[in-house]
Parts: structure tokens; sequence; C-alpha cells
């Protein structure tokens, strides 16, 4: 049905009867209609709503109108509407207001801002000025005081003293043996500026002359030759030497004939004062030929006397001069560990005559002996010491008759069997030597006894002296408690006992005094002829001459190009570094101890390290010694220089710290031709604190390029040229070096200027040790029974490396000067190794490892050349030195620690003004 409609619809709308047209306008008409509604109900239905509504309004109740126009303000006439709208105008009001008032402080604001960014640059520069205005008062006021002090009068040199006649006579003694400094020697000669000079007597020109030992005299005379107060003017000397022995048993002359010799001398004037008669000895049996002699108020240095002819306080006991023209060889010498050896103790020794027939031999000085005879111990010790050796308690070896024909003694002296090299062998086993003194009490020492200390002492076997009347070598000014037993002959019997009971580190510390005492005072000629001038000069009071500086050979360079500053080394944080220094260079003051050190310190400096220069010439700074602190009298109390108060860390470093207020610091650089490296680094030095110099050591043969243009960084750079390629050259004294604080860095070292100031810090408050910044150590590798030198991480360091390091100038000497040049020599063969010779060196003198600043452990600059330490036989190298140089002192000096040093306040966040501290944790 569906498609029958659709059809019909499509063929013109024919069906349902036809009609088609019909159907076409009924609809038509439907949607005419339809419109013509809509049209009504959308137009006239609106007018007719408005007409009523405004007939509504037009009614008599015009209060009750509601939807009419109204007029003006008549909307407002509600009560809560006219409420609102006083609100509404109000806030309006308000907010055009506020608008108006806001707009009105943002201007202000931005004022005010402009105000402030100026008051900041202000502040600012406010804040330099009154730096800068700091430093100008603090210099002022250090200006003021060296002001007042040249004002003041100055400590003038005394008057020099001078004899009235050569030949003055003084009170006579009754004796000569009576003879002391005060009545016999003539102080006019040797004022406290004279400089002791000496004057030695050529023995050639006598008659004994010929009589002398060879090898003595060749040995005195070399060593005369280099001695520093010796003078070929007599007129001036203050003290005449004359060389007499060891003498030639078969042309010796007569004791009358050497007398009358002694008394024609030159300068002797008629007493023979201030005049030192020198007998040497090379061998046990060596005779006192001077006993029966009369010498006047000259002063008298040997190895044997009798209690009628030495006189304390003038007289001198000298050792033996066994190594007459021979330096000692250090590698032959045996190590100082193990403590204990094969021999708790040994003696070999036979006795030729007995005390009681001694007692009826020479008699001097027509003196006789009064009351009893003294005990003769000497059986007793025999029978004592066989018993401890049968009693197998401990190893020891006691021999009382020589296997071969004993050397020739003096009566009641036991003599030495055998020969030197057999008697060392056993001495190298035994961990005590005996040493019996003579049965009679009045040979206070003789060469016998003398030799056998010497040879104890050389290869570090404890001395054990049987005997407590012995005159030791040197015992005025040696402590000889300190490396040797001195026990009297009564105890005997609790010897073993004693010797039992001591401990190894005991042990171990006298017998690295004894070899301290036998290198400084025994070993060479060169020693026992200083260690005699020095007691004189000490016992006179007259302070060591200045030792030698190396003279520095300046290479000419240009310098003007402007250092710029490295951001990297200049950024410090809120670290305040101190003063930039902007006055000349501040010089450490030298020679300031010269006369107090000679008083004061007379037993300090003969019986202990650092460094025997009483002995030598005097450096020009104090020897550093630990703990030697400096304070300023205050009131009725004692503050420590420089100091901060309360706590506050500021005070304590705008005053530098430690106990010297003022106080600068010298850079010494090697380098060898790395031009471009080199220049870097002393651009980083630019604008450092408390920097007095910077000495490049120019290591290479080849001079810097001629157009080489030097940076400025505000200090003086001396470039110094070097006789040799040596890396010795990085400690020796350069005269050009006038700070005590030696900064020795590599020109290939990155150091910040805040790590270079905390390592001053720390280094003025341990002035004794090596301060510095890479750590390494040593070990004993137990498979080949050796050293090691190790450059890993640990948790512990024994030393630390020299290429950015803090030391001490005293130490330059040291090195230079007075360490074994054994050493110095494996360090240029191997060109390698002196910065562990250093530490070798400063252990074994201060008993102390070296302090750790920071925690950094390389300081290699990027892309710099490759340096020694880059070299694949550096190590192994290294290896070999630290086994050499153990073998050269005798014993492992270095130390080993865990210390290191940081700020009290490190990694702590405080305040600006709380910051400042430095000490050591």
């Amino acid at each position: 049905e569906l498609m029958t409609g659709y059809t019909m619809l499509r063929n013109g709308g024919v069906g349902n009867g036809g009609q088609p047209w019909v159907l076409r306008w009924s609809s038509r008409i439907r949607l005419t209609w339809l419109s013509f509604t809509l049209f009504v109900i959308l137009v006239f239905f609106p007018l007719i709503a408005h007409y009523y509504l405004t007939t509504i309004d037009d009614a008599d109740d015009a209060g009750k109108r509601i939807f009419g126009p109204r007029a003006g303000n008549e909307l407002c006439e509600v009560k809560h509407v006219q409420d609102l709208c006083r609100i509404r105008e109000s806030v309006s009001e308000e907010l055009l207001q506020l608008e108006a008032k806001r707009q009105e402080l943002n201007s202000e604001i931005a004022k005010l801002n402009l105000k402030i960014e100026a008051c900041k640059k202000s502040i600012e520069n406010a804040k330099q000025d009154l730096l800068q205005l700091k430093n100008v008062i603090s210099q002022t006021e250090h200006s003021y005081k060296e002001l007042m002090a040249q004002n003041q009068p100055k400590l003038s040199l005394p008057i020099r003293l001078l004899p009235d006649k050569d030949d003055a006579s003084f009170p006579l003694p009754k004796s000569n043996r009576n003879c002391r400094l005060h009545n016999c020697f003539d102080y006019s000669r040797c004022p406290l500026t004279s400089g002791f000079p000496v004057y030695v007597y050529n023995s050639d020109d006598f008659p004994f002359g010929s009589s002398l030992d060879p090898l003595i005299k060749q040995a005195f005379e070399a060593t005369v030759r280099t001695n520093v107060y010796v003078t070929e003017n007599a007129n001036i000397a203050c003290v005449y030497i004359i060389l007499v022995g060891e003498m030639q048993e078969p042309i010796m002359p007569k004791p009358t004939e050497l007398e009358q010799q002694l008394h024609s001398l030159p300068y002797w004037r008629t007493d023979g004062h201030n005049h030192l008669i020198i007998n040497l000895s090379r061998k046990s049996e060596t005779q006192n030929f001077l006993y029966n002699i009369s010498t006047g108020r000259a002063m008298i240095a040997q190895s044997t006397f009798y209690d009628a002819q030495y006189r304390p306080g003038f007289d001198i006991v000298v050792s033996p001069l066994v190594h007459a023209m021979s330096e000692p060889n250090f590698l032959e010498i045996p190590p100082q560990v193990p403590v204990k050896r094969k021999y708790l103790f040994s003696f070999q020794g036979e006795k030729i005559e007995s005390l009681r027939s001694s007692l009826q031999e020479v008699r001097s000085f027509e003196e006789e002996i009064e009351g009893n005879a003294p005990a003769d111990y000497d059986d007793r010790i025999i029978t004592t010491l066989k018993a401890v050796q049968d009693s197998k308690l401990d190893f020891v070896l006691v021999e009382f008759t020589c296997k071969n024909q004993p050397k020739a003694s003096l009566p009641t002296e036991w003599a030495l069997c055998g020969e030197r090299d057999d008697r060392l062998e056993l001495l190298k086993l035994s961990t005590f030597a005996l040493i019996i003194t003579p049965g009679d009490t009045r040979l206070v020492i003789s060469a016998g006894c003398a030799m056998r200390l010497f040879e104890a002492l050389e290869v570090g076997a404890i001395p054990v002296v049987l005997g407590e009347q012995v005159q030791l070598p040197y015992n005025d000014v040696i402590r000889w408690n300190e490396a040797a037993l001195i026990i009297p002959k009564p105890r005997i019997t609790e010897v073993h006992f004693l010797l039992r009971s001591i401990s190894d580190n005991d042990l171990l510390a006298m017998r690295r005094q004894g070899r301290f005492l036998w290198e400084t005072y025994f070993s060479t000629s060169d020693n026992v002829f200083s260690t005699v001038l020095a007691i004189i000069r000490t016992r006179i009071q007259i302070p060591a001459a200045p030792i030698r500086e190396e003279p520095a050979v300046e290479i000419p360079h240009r310098s003007g190009k402007a250092a710029g500053t490295d951001p990297n080394m200049a950024d410090n944080g809120d670290l305040d570094l101190g003063p930039v220094e902007t006055e000349p260079p501040y010089a450490s003051p030298k020679y300031l101890r010269n006369f107090t050190l000679t008083a004061m310190d007379i037993y300090r400096n003969w019986n202990s390290a650092p460094g025997p220069f009483h002995l030598f010439p005097y450096t020009p700074f104090d020897p550093v010694l630990p703990s030697e602190a400096k304070f300023l009298g205050s009131g009725t109390g004692f503050r420590p220089i420089g100091g901060g108060a309360g706590g506050s860390g500021k005070e304590f470093q705008a005053a530098l710290g430690g106990n010297i207020p003022r106080e600068q610091f010298t850079v010494v650089m090697l380098t060898y031709e790395r031009e471009e490296v080199l220049m870097n680094s002393l651009e980083r030095l630019n604008g450092l604190p408390y920097l007095n110099k910077v000495v490049v050591v120019w290591n290479s043969p080849k001079l810097p390029s001629e157009d080489l243009l030097w940076p400025d960084i505000g200090v003086p750079i001396m470039v110094v040229r070097t006789e040799k390629n040596s890396l010795n050259n990085r400690f020796l004294p350069w005269d050009e070096i006038d700070t005590e604080a030696i900064l020795s860095i590599d020109d290939d070292a990155h150091l910040r200027h805040d790590e270079i100031m905390f390592g001053f810090r720390v280094w003025r408050e341990a002035r004794d040790r090596i301060v510095g910044f890479p750590g390494r150590y040593h070990a004993w590798d137990i498979p080949h029974q050796s050293w090691l030198y190790n450059s890993n991480y640990s948790c512990e360091l024994s030393m630390v490396l020299t290429g950015a390091a803090f030391f001490h100038k005293y130490y330059a000497y040291l090195y230079s000067y007075v360490m074994p040049q054994a050493i110095r020599d494996m360090v240029d063969e191997y060109i390698n190794c002196e910065d562990i010779a250093m530490n070798f060196l400063v252990s074994h003198l201060t008993r102390k490892p070296p302090i750790k600043v920071t925690s950094r452990w390389t300081f290699r600059c990027p892309g710099c050349p490759q340096a020694l330490s880059h070299d694949d036989s550096h190590f192994h190298e290294r290896h070999k030195c630290i086994n050499f140089f153990v073998k050269v002192y005798g014993y492992m000096p270095l130390l080993y620690t865990q210390f290191r040093v940081d700020s009290v306040l490190f990694k702590t966040r405080l305040p600006h003004d709380k910051t400042k501290c430095f000490k050591f944790i």
C-alpha cells in the first residue's frame, strides 16, 4: 500500500477519485491560516498587554503603581534600596580614592627603590673605604711603633775590650791546677762582637812538628783551612791553638824539650794564657805525655787525664780521632732496629796491671796519695759478670783475657782486644756495651775508655760505663745520661736487673741520641775540631758566626704584564682572608737571639735537634723548637700575641693568628722549561695576602725567552739561576728569602688563596713541622722485607709532599749543609725523592709527623705538560729512595698520623662575623 501511495504522488497525485487539485488547494488554505494566526498572536497580544498594564498604573492609588514609568529618584524612595544605593555610592567613592592612593604609593615605591639601590651602592663603597681605612690604620700603627722604636735609644754595641799590654799580668792562682776562666783567661782579647777569631800555629815551624802523626796532622790542617773562625792575624786573635799530638813514639821529644818549645811560642806571653794545646789520639794506647809538662795557663784538650791534671770547666776531654782522613760510611753502620740484639751486653778486655802495683807508679806535681788506697772492684766485677754469663738467663758475652796480644794501655786500665773490625762486629750484635773504667780513680778518663765509647756509639750499642768518677768527652755540655748508663762500680750486682728493666722505647731513644752525638761531635776531624772551638766559645758566651747563605744569581726579566685574577683561585665565599699588604714586603726579624741562645740554651742546643748550629755557624732565624711559645706581658698576667677575644674568630683572623703579630711568607717555585705553565701559576698568586716575595728557581740551563713578559702580581718576583739541574735546589737557603716561612710549590700546582692562607695559619701554630696539602705514606712490604712508597688514599699519612707545603727556612740550612751528602747525591742521581728526603729530615729531628690541611688530595692543573711524576719509573725510584734513606739514618724516622687540620667551623653556616675561626680538629 505504501508503495502504491508513493507511486500515485509521483504521478501527479492521482488517486482517491483522481482529484489532485483538491489536495493542493486544501494544503495552501491550512498554511495561510496558520501564518495569519501566528501574526495576530505575535503583534496584537503584546499591544493589548501593554495597554492593560498602562491602565492599571493610571489608577487613583498612585502609591500602588508598580509597572508604570517613574521619574528621577522615585526608585530610591524604597528604604532598603536607598541604603543599597548609598552603600554603592560610598563604595564607589572609596574605590576611586583607593585607586588614586594606590597610584600615589606605587609612585613613591618606585622612588624608594631607586633610593635603596643608591644606598646599597653607597654602603658597598663605604665598606671598601672602611676596609681600606682599617688597613691604613693598622699599617700606620705598625709604622708608628717602628718610628717610636727608631727614635728610642738603640742598644748600642758594647765598648770593645782591648788588652792594655800583650804581657799583661793576671793575679796568679796558687797553682796551675787551680786555673779557671776567671783567673787564667784574658777576656779582653775576646769581645762579644769580635767574632771569636782563632789563630792556629803551624806545627811544622817547630821541632816537635816532625814527630806528629802524619794522618792527624794532615786532617787537622785540612780542617783548619775550612773553619770560619780561623784567622791569619795573630794580633786580633782571641784564642791561640797549637797541635802537639798524637806523637810517634820513636821520635817523640823529651818532656823538657817539648816544654821549652811550648814556652817559646811567639804569642805564649810568659804563661800561655788564651792558648789551647790539642793532643788528639788515633789509637787507644796514646800516652799522656803532657802529664809532667808545665803548660802554664794554657788549656789542654786530649783524651787522657789524671785527676791532678784535669781542670774542670777549663780543660776539654775530646774524643779519639778515628776517622782522620776518611768520612764514615753510613751504609756500613748497622740499623737502630731491631732494638734488642743477640747479646744483652758484651765486654772484651784484659787488665795489664793491678791497682796495687800502679799506686807505686808516677806521681806528678809532687802530690801524694792521701788516706787509704781506693778499693779495687775489678775482681768483684769479673766474678759477677761471669755469674750472669753462666746463668743463661740472657745471652751475654764477657771475656777478660784477650785471645791475641792486647793493646798497650795505661796502668789499671782494661786493654782492648783484637782489631777494630772484630770489635765492631761484636758490638753490632750487642744491645749494651760495657765500659769498665780504670781501677785507679786518679785516672778520670783514658784514651782506651774513649775509644770503647766511640766504637759503641758508632754501631749503636748503648754504652754502660762502670765508674761514676769518669769524665766522658765534652761532659760539661753533653747530657750523657740521655745516651749512656753511668753506674757506680759497687752496683755491679744490680747491673743485670737494671739492663733487663729498660723498655724498648727507652732503648731506641738512647740509641738514637747516641747516634746523634756520634755523628755531630765524634765522627770526623771537622766535627772534633769544631766541637772544641764551640765549647770554648760557649764558655766565654760569644755567639756563633752567621752561617753562609746561598747567593742568588738573578736572571734579568721583563715584568709589567697585568696579572688577571682566576675566579677559581679567588673564590673564597664569605671568607675574609685578611688584608693585602700595600706596604713594602716585611722581612722576618733576624739574629734576635744570638746572645740568649748562647747564654740560656746551652744544654738544649748541645743535646737536642734540630741541627747542631751551636757547633757550626749561626742561622739568621731562631732554631725551630717544639712548643716554644712567645708571650707578651699585659698587666699582671700573660696573653698570647695575636689571639682572639671571647671566642670570636673575626678578631682572631684580623690579627692573623699564632704567636707573632706580623709575618709574611715567601713562595719558592721550582720550574724547568714550562714557561706558559709558570706564567699561569704566577698570575694565580696575584692579590695573595701576606705574600712577601716569589723566588722562581730556574732549574734549566736554557735561559727564559727574551720576549717573555712576566706578570705584575704586586710583590717582587726573583728569578734565580742555578748551577745545575738538581731538585736539591728547591731547598737551598737563598739569601733572597727574607722570611722564616717558605711555601714550596710546584709550577703546576693549583691552590686557591683561601687554602694557602689556611695552611699559613696552621703552620704559624706548628712552626717546627711541615704543613702542606698532598699526603702520602710509607708501608712495609712483608714479602720483600722492605719499605714501599704509597700514594693511594688512606686513613693515615706519614709524609706531606713539598710540591705544596710550608716549612721553616731553618730546615733549608739543615737540608743543604747538615743532612748527609749521600742523600742529596741520590736525589741528583734519580732526579727524584727530594720531598721524601725533607720529610725524613724533619721527622728525624722533631720526632713528629707532618700536618695535612684541607680534604683535597690532588692539586695538578688539567692540561699541563707531564711532570717527572708521570714517568713509569717514578714510583720504583721512590721505593729505592725510602730504603736507602732508612740505611743512612739507621732507622725509619717517618711517623704515621691520622691527624688532619680543618677550620673549627668547617662546612658550618654561621653569621658572617662568626665564621672566621681557624683551629685544629
